[in-house]
């Protein structure tokens, strides 16, 4: 076809040709490149070129040990320094590219790589997230840090405390009370956290591992590995009643008793059906959405002309709750 399209070319235009014959112009122009390469290495060696022995005593210089995380144009000045010259510099790119050994010669760290965690909660107290955020106190450089461990299922708040500094004996004391009101059981719960000093610390990792509860970290920078401990965060700070700074730490703390109280009790998360994370956590959710059927039949029957025909349905439940749900298999099959 690439032939065909080329003797047609000669009469109509290469665009006119390649399009009546349905070819690609990037397969037609790559067919002359190809055909270039092929004549140029046909080609005699000129003999201006290195020869074979000088070729691999300038790869063996390249990738020695005393140049080998060196660039081709700071080892061709040491060897000019040293009083010797095998070839240009981008004669040493083109030997190196020859052997697919153009890339970073220097030599540098390698850096941890991280997986993403996927981790997934279908009822309460299987899965909690838990952080720390600064409270800014009365002057400059002043802050009282909150600590805050939340379920992921149902959002409830299972333990928090504020404190004047962020020390991992307190998050050891408060995750540990935290475990023994909610009656954790070995084996039953993950505890997940971004990567702070207190969160990874070895007090708070030999605790989790006397308790039998399983942890994970989120990956460095990546804010989204630890969605719901931020959503919280925010809720809290942009709350009618939240104050821009705490007159002492004793304010910060009355005003956490008032705040957390109402986040678990009174505030309805669109995530839970509309429901608080009290009713989630407790198991009261099945029973208030039965009543909120209930309540949305009778208006149906009183009014069904309001409805246009359609029984009204209150929100659904959360079955699940993921951080970093895995992405659905692609079906090829659907193609």
């Amino acid at each position: 076809m690439i032939a065909q399209a080329k003797l047609l070319a000669a009469d109509v235009g290469v665009k006119a040709s390649c399009y009546g014959l349905d070819v690609a112009r990037a397969t037609y122009y790559r067919s002359d490149k190809t055909k270039l390469k092929l004549v140029k290495a046909g080609r005699k060696p000129s003999s201006l070129a290195l020869t074979a022995s000088e070729r691999d005593e300038v790869i063996g210089l390249l990738n020695s040990s005393r140049f080998a995380d060196k660039a081709p144009a700071a080892v061709h000045a040491i060897l000019l320094d040293d009083g010797i010259y095998h070839c240009s510099v981008s004669t040493m790119y083109r030997l190196l590219a020859a052997r697919g050994e153009v890339r970073e010669r220097r030599n540098q760290v390698q850096r941890s790589t991280y997986t993403k965690p996927e981790l997934l909660a279908t009822a309460p107290n299987q899965l909690w997230s838990w952080d720390i955020t600064k409270l800014h106190g009365p002057s400059k450089w002043t802050y009282y840090y909150l600590y805050v461990i939340m379920d992921v299922f149902s959002r409830y708040v299972v333990g928090w405390m504020v404190a004047p500094c962020e020390s991992k004996a307190l998050a050891v004391a408060l995750i540990e009370e935290t475990c023994v009101k909610q009656a954790i059981r070995p084996g039953q719960l993950t505890i997940h956290a971004d990567r702070g000093s207190s969160m990874k610390s070895k007090p708070v990792a030999f605790l989790m591992a006397d308790l039998g509860v399983t942890k994970t970290h989120s990956r460095p920078h990546v804010s989204n590995d630890n969605p719901y401990s931020e959503a919280q965060f925010k809720t809290l700070k942009y709350h009618p009643t939240f104050p821009g700074k705490f007159g002492g730490i004793v304010d910060a703390r009355s005003h956490c008793r008032f705040f957390f109280p109402w986040y678990n009790d009174e505030h309805r998360h669109s995530g839970l059906g509309m429901m608080t994370p009290f009713d989630v956590h407790h198991g009261l959710a099945e029973l208030k959405r039965e009543l909120r059927s209930e309540v949305l039949a009778g208006a149906f029957a009183a009014h069904p002309e309001r409805f246009k025909g359609l029984m009204p349905k209150p929100a659904d439940l959360p079955t699940a709750a993921w951080i970093n749900k895995p992405c659905q298999a692609f079906d090829v099959s659907l193609i």
